[in-house]
Formats: structure tokens, sequence, C-alpha cells
């Protein structure tokens, strides 16, 4: 067997990356391209490697050299790869081809060595290693029947969405044997090439051959082993989150904030939103204004301002509407004069905001579940004055609920004593006992009371990006409003504030499911010895970590093993040292996948 790489292209996406290397000589985590299959294949047994050179050919050839851990190198060069594509490139190749079983691929992937040795041990003699199509990939796609035949080549202007499910892409890795190469591929590849030209690709070539009686090709589906094709700089930059360490790749991924759906087998058990809404029969509602959506400018900020009012019953002009909570916090922290109040451990956006030194915490006792009450809040208060408190509630991570005497007792008590206060009710239609401060009487009466809410978390539609503040008073809500750009909420968000109102009951009934299976998850995961799980009122549940465990290896080996990904919150302020985590209530059906993987261990 020998290896053959395709790495004539000049990459020309990657920008500067390739201003003065090919394509292959990128760094992926410090490591080149090259260096790392290279590597592989010597590894797996390959004595002789061909690279096919084009673009800044004369630098990899001498990076790489002639041999490679006892691996012999040979060069083919393609003179014109500025005038060709690849199917030109593998014809320069085709003396090299017949000389040996071949495993052909494209320089811009990179895999795990599973994957090669995946495809060397595969019993069937000519192979392209395909994957289940996901949303992040691109380029050609093969269907394939039962016993793993290539039914046909799909090229991208083929591609039809609506048969997604049937579709996998090829990884650009194929294992010829010396048989195909003389027989089958290289007389259809020239006769292509004559035909059509070089300016083709060499997959064209397979989706003539797929068209004959005889099948002569098989699919070799991947099972979650990873690989990726690197053509631009985000290409790169998610590689390099998926080609690390187990402990790096947390760090990576964290530090993302979302877009996860680029990882399909991760399980996130971080962000925070509700599985059990919004329903099929809403979301087929959106689909079917998909087009009118996408292609019409949203509302301005004005719009949709009343747009909230009227979803949450609040009088008109005391509502600011933001692209996601987190786009409010910062307007309304820069607004708020003096000291202000946290407890923490806390949604760090809101503290973040302000100076250090205008920060006064009061921290609960970690021993106690982080619980807290009013009276607790009132008597710290008291004793270190503040001008502003923000209250969460349920509260992040701790899942503490204060119920609403408490909370009344809270606003009476800063009421006295001219302390602004905000609640950030993102949770509290989780609770056992939900209520709501979003009440245009109880606002007016104290106008002193402004309440935060995150639409995108109760409401399941983070990537709409809405929240809300209500202010009593209107010329705060107008100024709040000022800050904030004109349209700052796209369509699908402003059409789901539209049509909220309707799947009202539906949302309720979403929230009473998620206080149903919190408690079961909550009962479950006091089973372990190693976590002892705290009440919340939340859609999460915070827990400490016990021996043998602690909240970095617990997150370690759950990542490492199942791809489920957990908050390690044992570095948030408040914390003091201890070893906590947070996890998501999910769906039935997610969390007792998590809960196996705790039982694992």
């Amino acid at each position: 067997m020998q290896g053959l790489i395709l790495a004539a292209g000049m990459g020309k996406r990657l920008k500067e990356l390739t201003h003065d290397n090919t394509k292959c000589m990128i760094k992926v985590n410090g490591e080149r391209l090259i260096d790392r299959v290279l590597s592989q294949l010597a590894r797996l047994g390959i004595k002789r490697t061909v690279i096919v050179t084009g673009y800044k050919g004369e630098g990899l050839r001498r990076h790489v050299g002639r041999k490679w851990d006892g691996m012999r190198i040979d060069y083919v060069e393609n003179p014109i790869f500025d005038k060709t594509n690849n199917i030109y490139s593998l014809a320069l190749a085709a003396d090299e081809l017949v000389k040996d079983d071949t495993l052909l691929m494209e320089s811009d992937i990179i895999v795990e060595d599973a994957v090669l040795s995946k495809v060397l041990n595969c019993p069937y003699p000519n192979v392209a290693v395909v994957d289940a199509f996901q949303s992040w990939m691109d380029g050609t796609c093969v269907t394939i029947d039962e016993e793993n035949h290539i039914k046909r080549f799909v090229p991208k202007k083929d591609f039809v969405y609506e048969e997604i499910p049937s579709y996998f892409k090829t990884v650009n890795i194929y294992k010829f044997s010396k048989r195909f190469s003389r027989e089958d591929y290289i007389p259809f590849l020239r006769a292509y090439s004559q035909a059509l030209g070089n300016n083709e690709y060499y997959e064209q070539v397979l989706r003539v051959i797929t068209l004959l009686d005889k099948p002569l090709m098989h699919a070799l589906p991947l099972s979650g082993e990873k690989w990726y094709e690197i053509d631009d700089i985000q290409d790169l930059d998610i590689a390099e989150s998926m080609f690390c360490s187990p402990e790096e790749q947390i760090t990576k991924l964290t530090k993302r904030f979302g877009g996860y759906w680029r990882y399909p087998g991760l399980k996130d058990y971080t962000y925070l939103v509700n599985p059990y809404f919004p329903t099929p029969r809403m979301k087929a509602e959106m689909k079917n204004s998909f087009d009118v959506l996408l292609e019409g400018y949203p509302s301005g900020q004005k719009v949709n301002a009343l747009l909230a009012a009227k979803t949450f019953g609040l009088k008109v002009g005391t509502v600011a509407v933001g692209n996601g909570a987190a786009e409010i916090i910062p307007v309304w922290m820069n607004m708020l004069a003096g000291k202000i109040g946290f407890v923490y451990p806390t949604f760090e956006e809101y503290p973040n905001r302000v100076e250090e030194s205008r920060r006064v915490f009061f921290t609960p006792s970690a021993e106690n579940g982080f619980r807290y009450s009013a009276k607790d809040l009132i008597d710290f208060f008291g004793k270190n004055p503040v001008s502003s408190i923000i209250l969460i509630n349920p509260d992040n991570p701790s899942g503490n609920f204060l119920p609403k005497k408490d909370v009344l007792k809270l606003v009476d008590w800063t009421k006295k004593k001219g302390i602004r206060l905000l609640i950030d009710e993102s949770f509290v239609d989780f609770a056992e006992q939900p209520y709501t401060m979003l009440n245009s009487e109880l606002l007016r009466e104290n106008i002193h009371v402004n309440v935060m809410k995150s639409v995108s978390k109760s409401y399941g539609v983070p990537g709409a990006r809405l929240g809300i503040l209500a202010c009593a008073n209107e010329e705060m809500a107008a100024m709040v409003q000022s800050r904030l750009p004109i349209w700052n909420i796209n369509s699908f968000g402003e059409f789901f504030l539209q049509i909220a109102e309707k799947y009202s009951s539906e949302y309720l009934e979403a929230c009473r499911r998620i206080a149903a299976e919190r408690a079961r998850f909550l009962r479950e995961l006091a089973k372990f010895s190693f976590l002892e799980p705290f009440p919340s009122d939340a859609n999460f549940i915070l827990c400490r970590v016990k021996k043998p465990y602690d909240s970095k290896t617990l997150a370690l080996k759950l990542w490492s093993k199942t791809q489920c990904l957990i908050r390690n919150c044992s570095a948030k302020k408040g914390v003091a040292g201890g070893s906590f985590v947070r996890l998501a209530v999910k769906s039935t059906e997610d969390n007792n996948l998590l809960l196996s993987a705790l039982g694992e261990m």
C-alpha cells in the first residue's frame, strides 16, 4: 500500500496563511497538516508516499525531503496548478497510481488515526470514506445502499435539502486497488479530461464509474471518528478545537460561547434553554414564514418594544428589547451610579460590567448550598450600604429561589432605603411555584424596581437572541432604548414575539414538564456518592463534587468518554475553592444519557 497526497492547490480562502506556503503547510495547534498526515501514514506501515505539488511546491519539497520516519517520499509536479483543478493533478500521477494499491487523500484534511486505520483494515479493495451529512459540511455527497455500495454521487448543484437524511459527505480519502486504478479509474480519468478539460475534479470520474452496472466502489461510513476539511480560517479555528487534548478541547469549546451544532457528537449540558418549547407547531409556523423573514428588514426598536409590552402584559413605553439580555445588561449597568450589591456566585455578566471598587457582594455559605433568603440580603446590605442591588431569581448557578412574599419584602425594604432593585427572572417560569414581577401595577407602585428577562433562555430560542427590561420609569426605558441600535432584533426574533401569545398555554405546559423532569433528575443525581445536588427552581442543578473526583476531573472524564460537556463552576467568584458543577436540565432522553455516563464512573 502506498500513499498519494494531492497538494498542488493554492488555498486562496485561507488568505494570508497561504501567502507564502501551500495549504498543507498551515499549522493546527502548532503542527503542520503535512507533518501530521505523513507521520500517521508512516506509523501505519506505509512505505512510500507520492505528493503532487504545485503552488509553493519547492518550499513543501524542501520541508518534507525524501524520507519521513523511514517512509520514502516521491513527488509529481503540477506546473499549471493555477489553471487546473485536482483532476489534472491526479492525471499527472497516473503512472504512480498503477504501481501499488493506493491510499489517496487531499492535503487539507485532518483526521484522527482511527480513520486511516479503518480504511486500511477495510476488506473492500476500493472504498470512499464517507460520513453522515451534517450542517457544517460542504461539497460532494453520495447515497449508499444497504450493502454500502455507492448508488450515486451528488454534486453541489444537485443537492436537495429535503434528502439530507440519505446523504453522506465524502471525506476525500479513498483506497484504490492497483487493478482498479489500471483497468477502470485511469482510463475513465483520461477520457473524462480529454472530453471536458482539466478544470474539473477527480470525484467526477468516480461519479461516472458508479453509473456502471457492476458496482466497483464501496462506501466506508465513519461512526464518530473525527475529521475536518480545512478550506478557510473558520475551518482552521474549528479544527484546532477538535484536534487537541480533551482538557484543551473543553477550554476551547467553552470560549466559543456556543455554535455547538458544528460538533455533532457534542451533548451540551452547559447552556440553559427550554427543551420542550417552542412546540413543533410553533416551529412550523416560523418555518412557513422563513423566506419572508430572511428577506425582509425587521422593525425598529420602538415596534419591538411595543410587541414585548403586548406579549408580557406591560404598559407601552416601559419596555426595552435587547438582542438577548446580554445586550441590555451593559447598557443598564453603565446607567447605575454608586456601589452595587451582588450575590456571589452569580451570572458574572452583571458584575463584570462595573469597576471592582463598586462591587459589594454577599456570599451565602457553600456548605448550605448557597441558600439565602430576603432577610439575609436585608441584614447584609443594611450593614454594607449600596445604591443598587442585582437579584437573580432563581439564582445562577445555585438555583436558589425566593418566593414572592420574600421578594416583596425586599421590594419594600429597598424602597424605604432608596435602593434601586433589578430583578432578573430569566428562570422564574421553571419554578415549582412560578410567579412574575412583570406586572404594570406593581412596577408603577415601585418605580425603583426593574425587571430583566432572558426570553432566549426561558422560551428555548437562544438563536433568536431576545431579552427584555421593564422600567416603570418611562424616561429610563427610553434612555435604554436610545443606547441600543435601531435594528438590534432580527426578523425571526420579532416574529417570535409577534406569535408568542398564541402559544402561551403550550409554554406553561413546557415549563411544568421541566419542573417535573428536574425533580426526577435531582433524585437520580442524588444516588451518586460523588455528587451532592442542591435543590433548584431553575432549569439547571448545581452539584458539589466529592471524592474520588473533583469538578475538573469529573468534567474531563465525561467529555473524554461521552462528549458530554458540563459547566465547571469551581472558578466562579464566591465559590472559595470548592468543587462544583452545574448541569442543565434537558429532555428526559438527554438527562438519561448523562445519568448513564455518570453511572459508568
